[in-house]
């Protein structure tokens, strides 16, 4: 089995392959990986161990033809995890986003098609649905995205289920909540959160901090993927949540206690222009599969603290 992961030196592509390398996913033990990263800002070969015997690494676009041309044939299955992905850097200029999550990901499944990949599971987020006031949004819910990133994702969805209906290809779609844990770059709100906090400085909360977000640890996202991509059907699309719903203020409180911070470190800023109010999904279709979420909100975001405390090497250079 050969399996090529795009974006897998990012925050969660690293985890999943890291995972796979392990030998945690079940028929995947002796798996061949090749990475294929662009290797931008979020993502760093520090995130991969690259002497392992069954990991190869290739820096490129997966806008690049020719570059995928080179790497892709071969392998059996992708998981295409690329994507720009931070909502506050699309409001201020989002070309990259449209350009690497639309076109990249349209590229990518052209080449996908032309060289024969068994299976395609595209991983995407529940910020493509919008913002909901109550309940949860299933997979049959309208896509209203309000960020140019959530709405390049929708994009790259639609493609994605596009390209099953058009080529035939075995594609899978993933939605998930918002993801934490180690290995994510301190831009993201925990890690961001976190860094700052350990070094004594203040942490911007957006508004009142009343926006609600379902968190669910990486490792548990990545243990979901797996199931899809061994267990899931093909032009399905799953939602993977963890029915854990927080208030960014609670979040700021807790890494405070956790960092051992001052409360007045907390700062509110102006919210975000289209800053969405609550995610939630209803991830009901993928328990069938047999996912559960094993690890427990508080006990993840403890040992994430404790991970960032250690490696003060992945936290942000000093503004100024």
């Amino acid at each position: 089995m050969k399996v090529f992961v795009t974006g897998g030196a990012g925050f969660i592509g690293s985890q999943y392959v890291r995972a796979m390398l392990a030998g945690e996913y079940a028929g995947y033990e002796d798996a061949e990986v090749t990475v294929f990263d662009l290797l931008t800002y979020a993502g760093t070969t520090a995130n991969l161990p690259l002497g392992h015997e069954r990991l190869t690494f290739v820096q490129g676009d997966i806008r690049d033809e020719a570059a995928l041309e080179e790497a892709l044939p071969g392998h059996d299955v992708v998981v295409h995890f690329a994507a720009e992905s931070h909502v506050d850097r699309s409001v201020t200029g989002a070309v990259p986003f449209a350009s690497t999550n639309v076109v990249g990901t349209q590229q990518l499944l052209d080449s996908c098609a032309r060289y024969d990949v068994a299976t395609v599971l595209c991983v995407s987020t529940d910020e493509v649905y919008g913002s909901i006031e109550t309940g949860s949004w299933d997979e049959h819910e309208p896509l209203q995205p309000n960020s140019p990133y959530a709405a390049s994702k929708a994009g790259s969805d639609l493609l994605a289920l596009a390209c099953r209906r058009t080529h035939g290809l075995d594609i899978r779609l993933t939605r998930c909540s918002n993801n934490y844990g180690p290995y994510q770059n301190a831009e993201k709100l925990i890690p961001l959160f976190i860094t700052n906090l350990l070094r004594g400085r203040p942490v911007p909360l957006y508004g009142d901090g009343r926006n609600v977000r379902e968190w669910l640890h990486v490792a548990d996202h990545c243990t979901a993927l797996q199931l899809v991509l061994t267990d899931g059907e093909p032009g399905e699309v799953y939602n993977i949540g963890s029915g854990v719903e927080v208030t960014n203020v609670s979040i700021a409180r807790r890494l405070v206690e956790l960092c051992g911070a001052d409360p007045s470190l907390i700062q509110r800023v102006a919210d975000r222009k289209g800053h969405d109010l609550r995610y939630s999904l209803d991830f009901s279709k993928i328990t069938k599969l047999g996912f559960t979420p094993a690890i427990e909100f508080t006990a993840g975001l403890e040992s994430t603290v404790e991970w960032y405390r250690a490696h003060p090497e992945r936290w942000p250079a000093p503004a100024g």
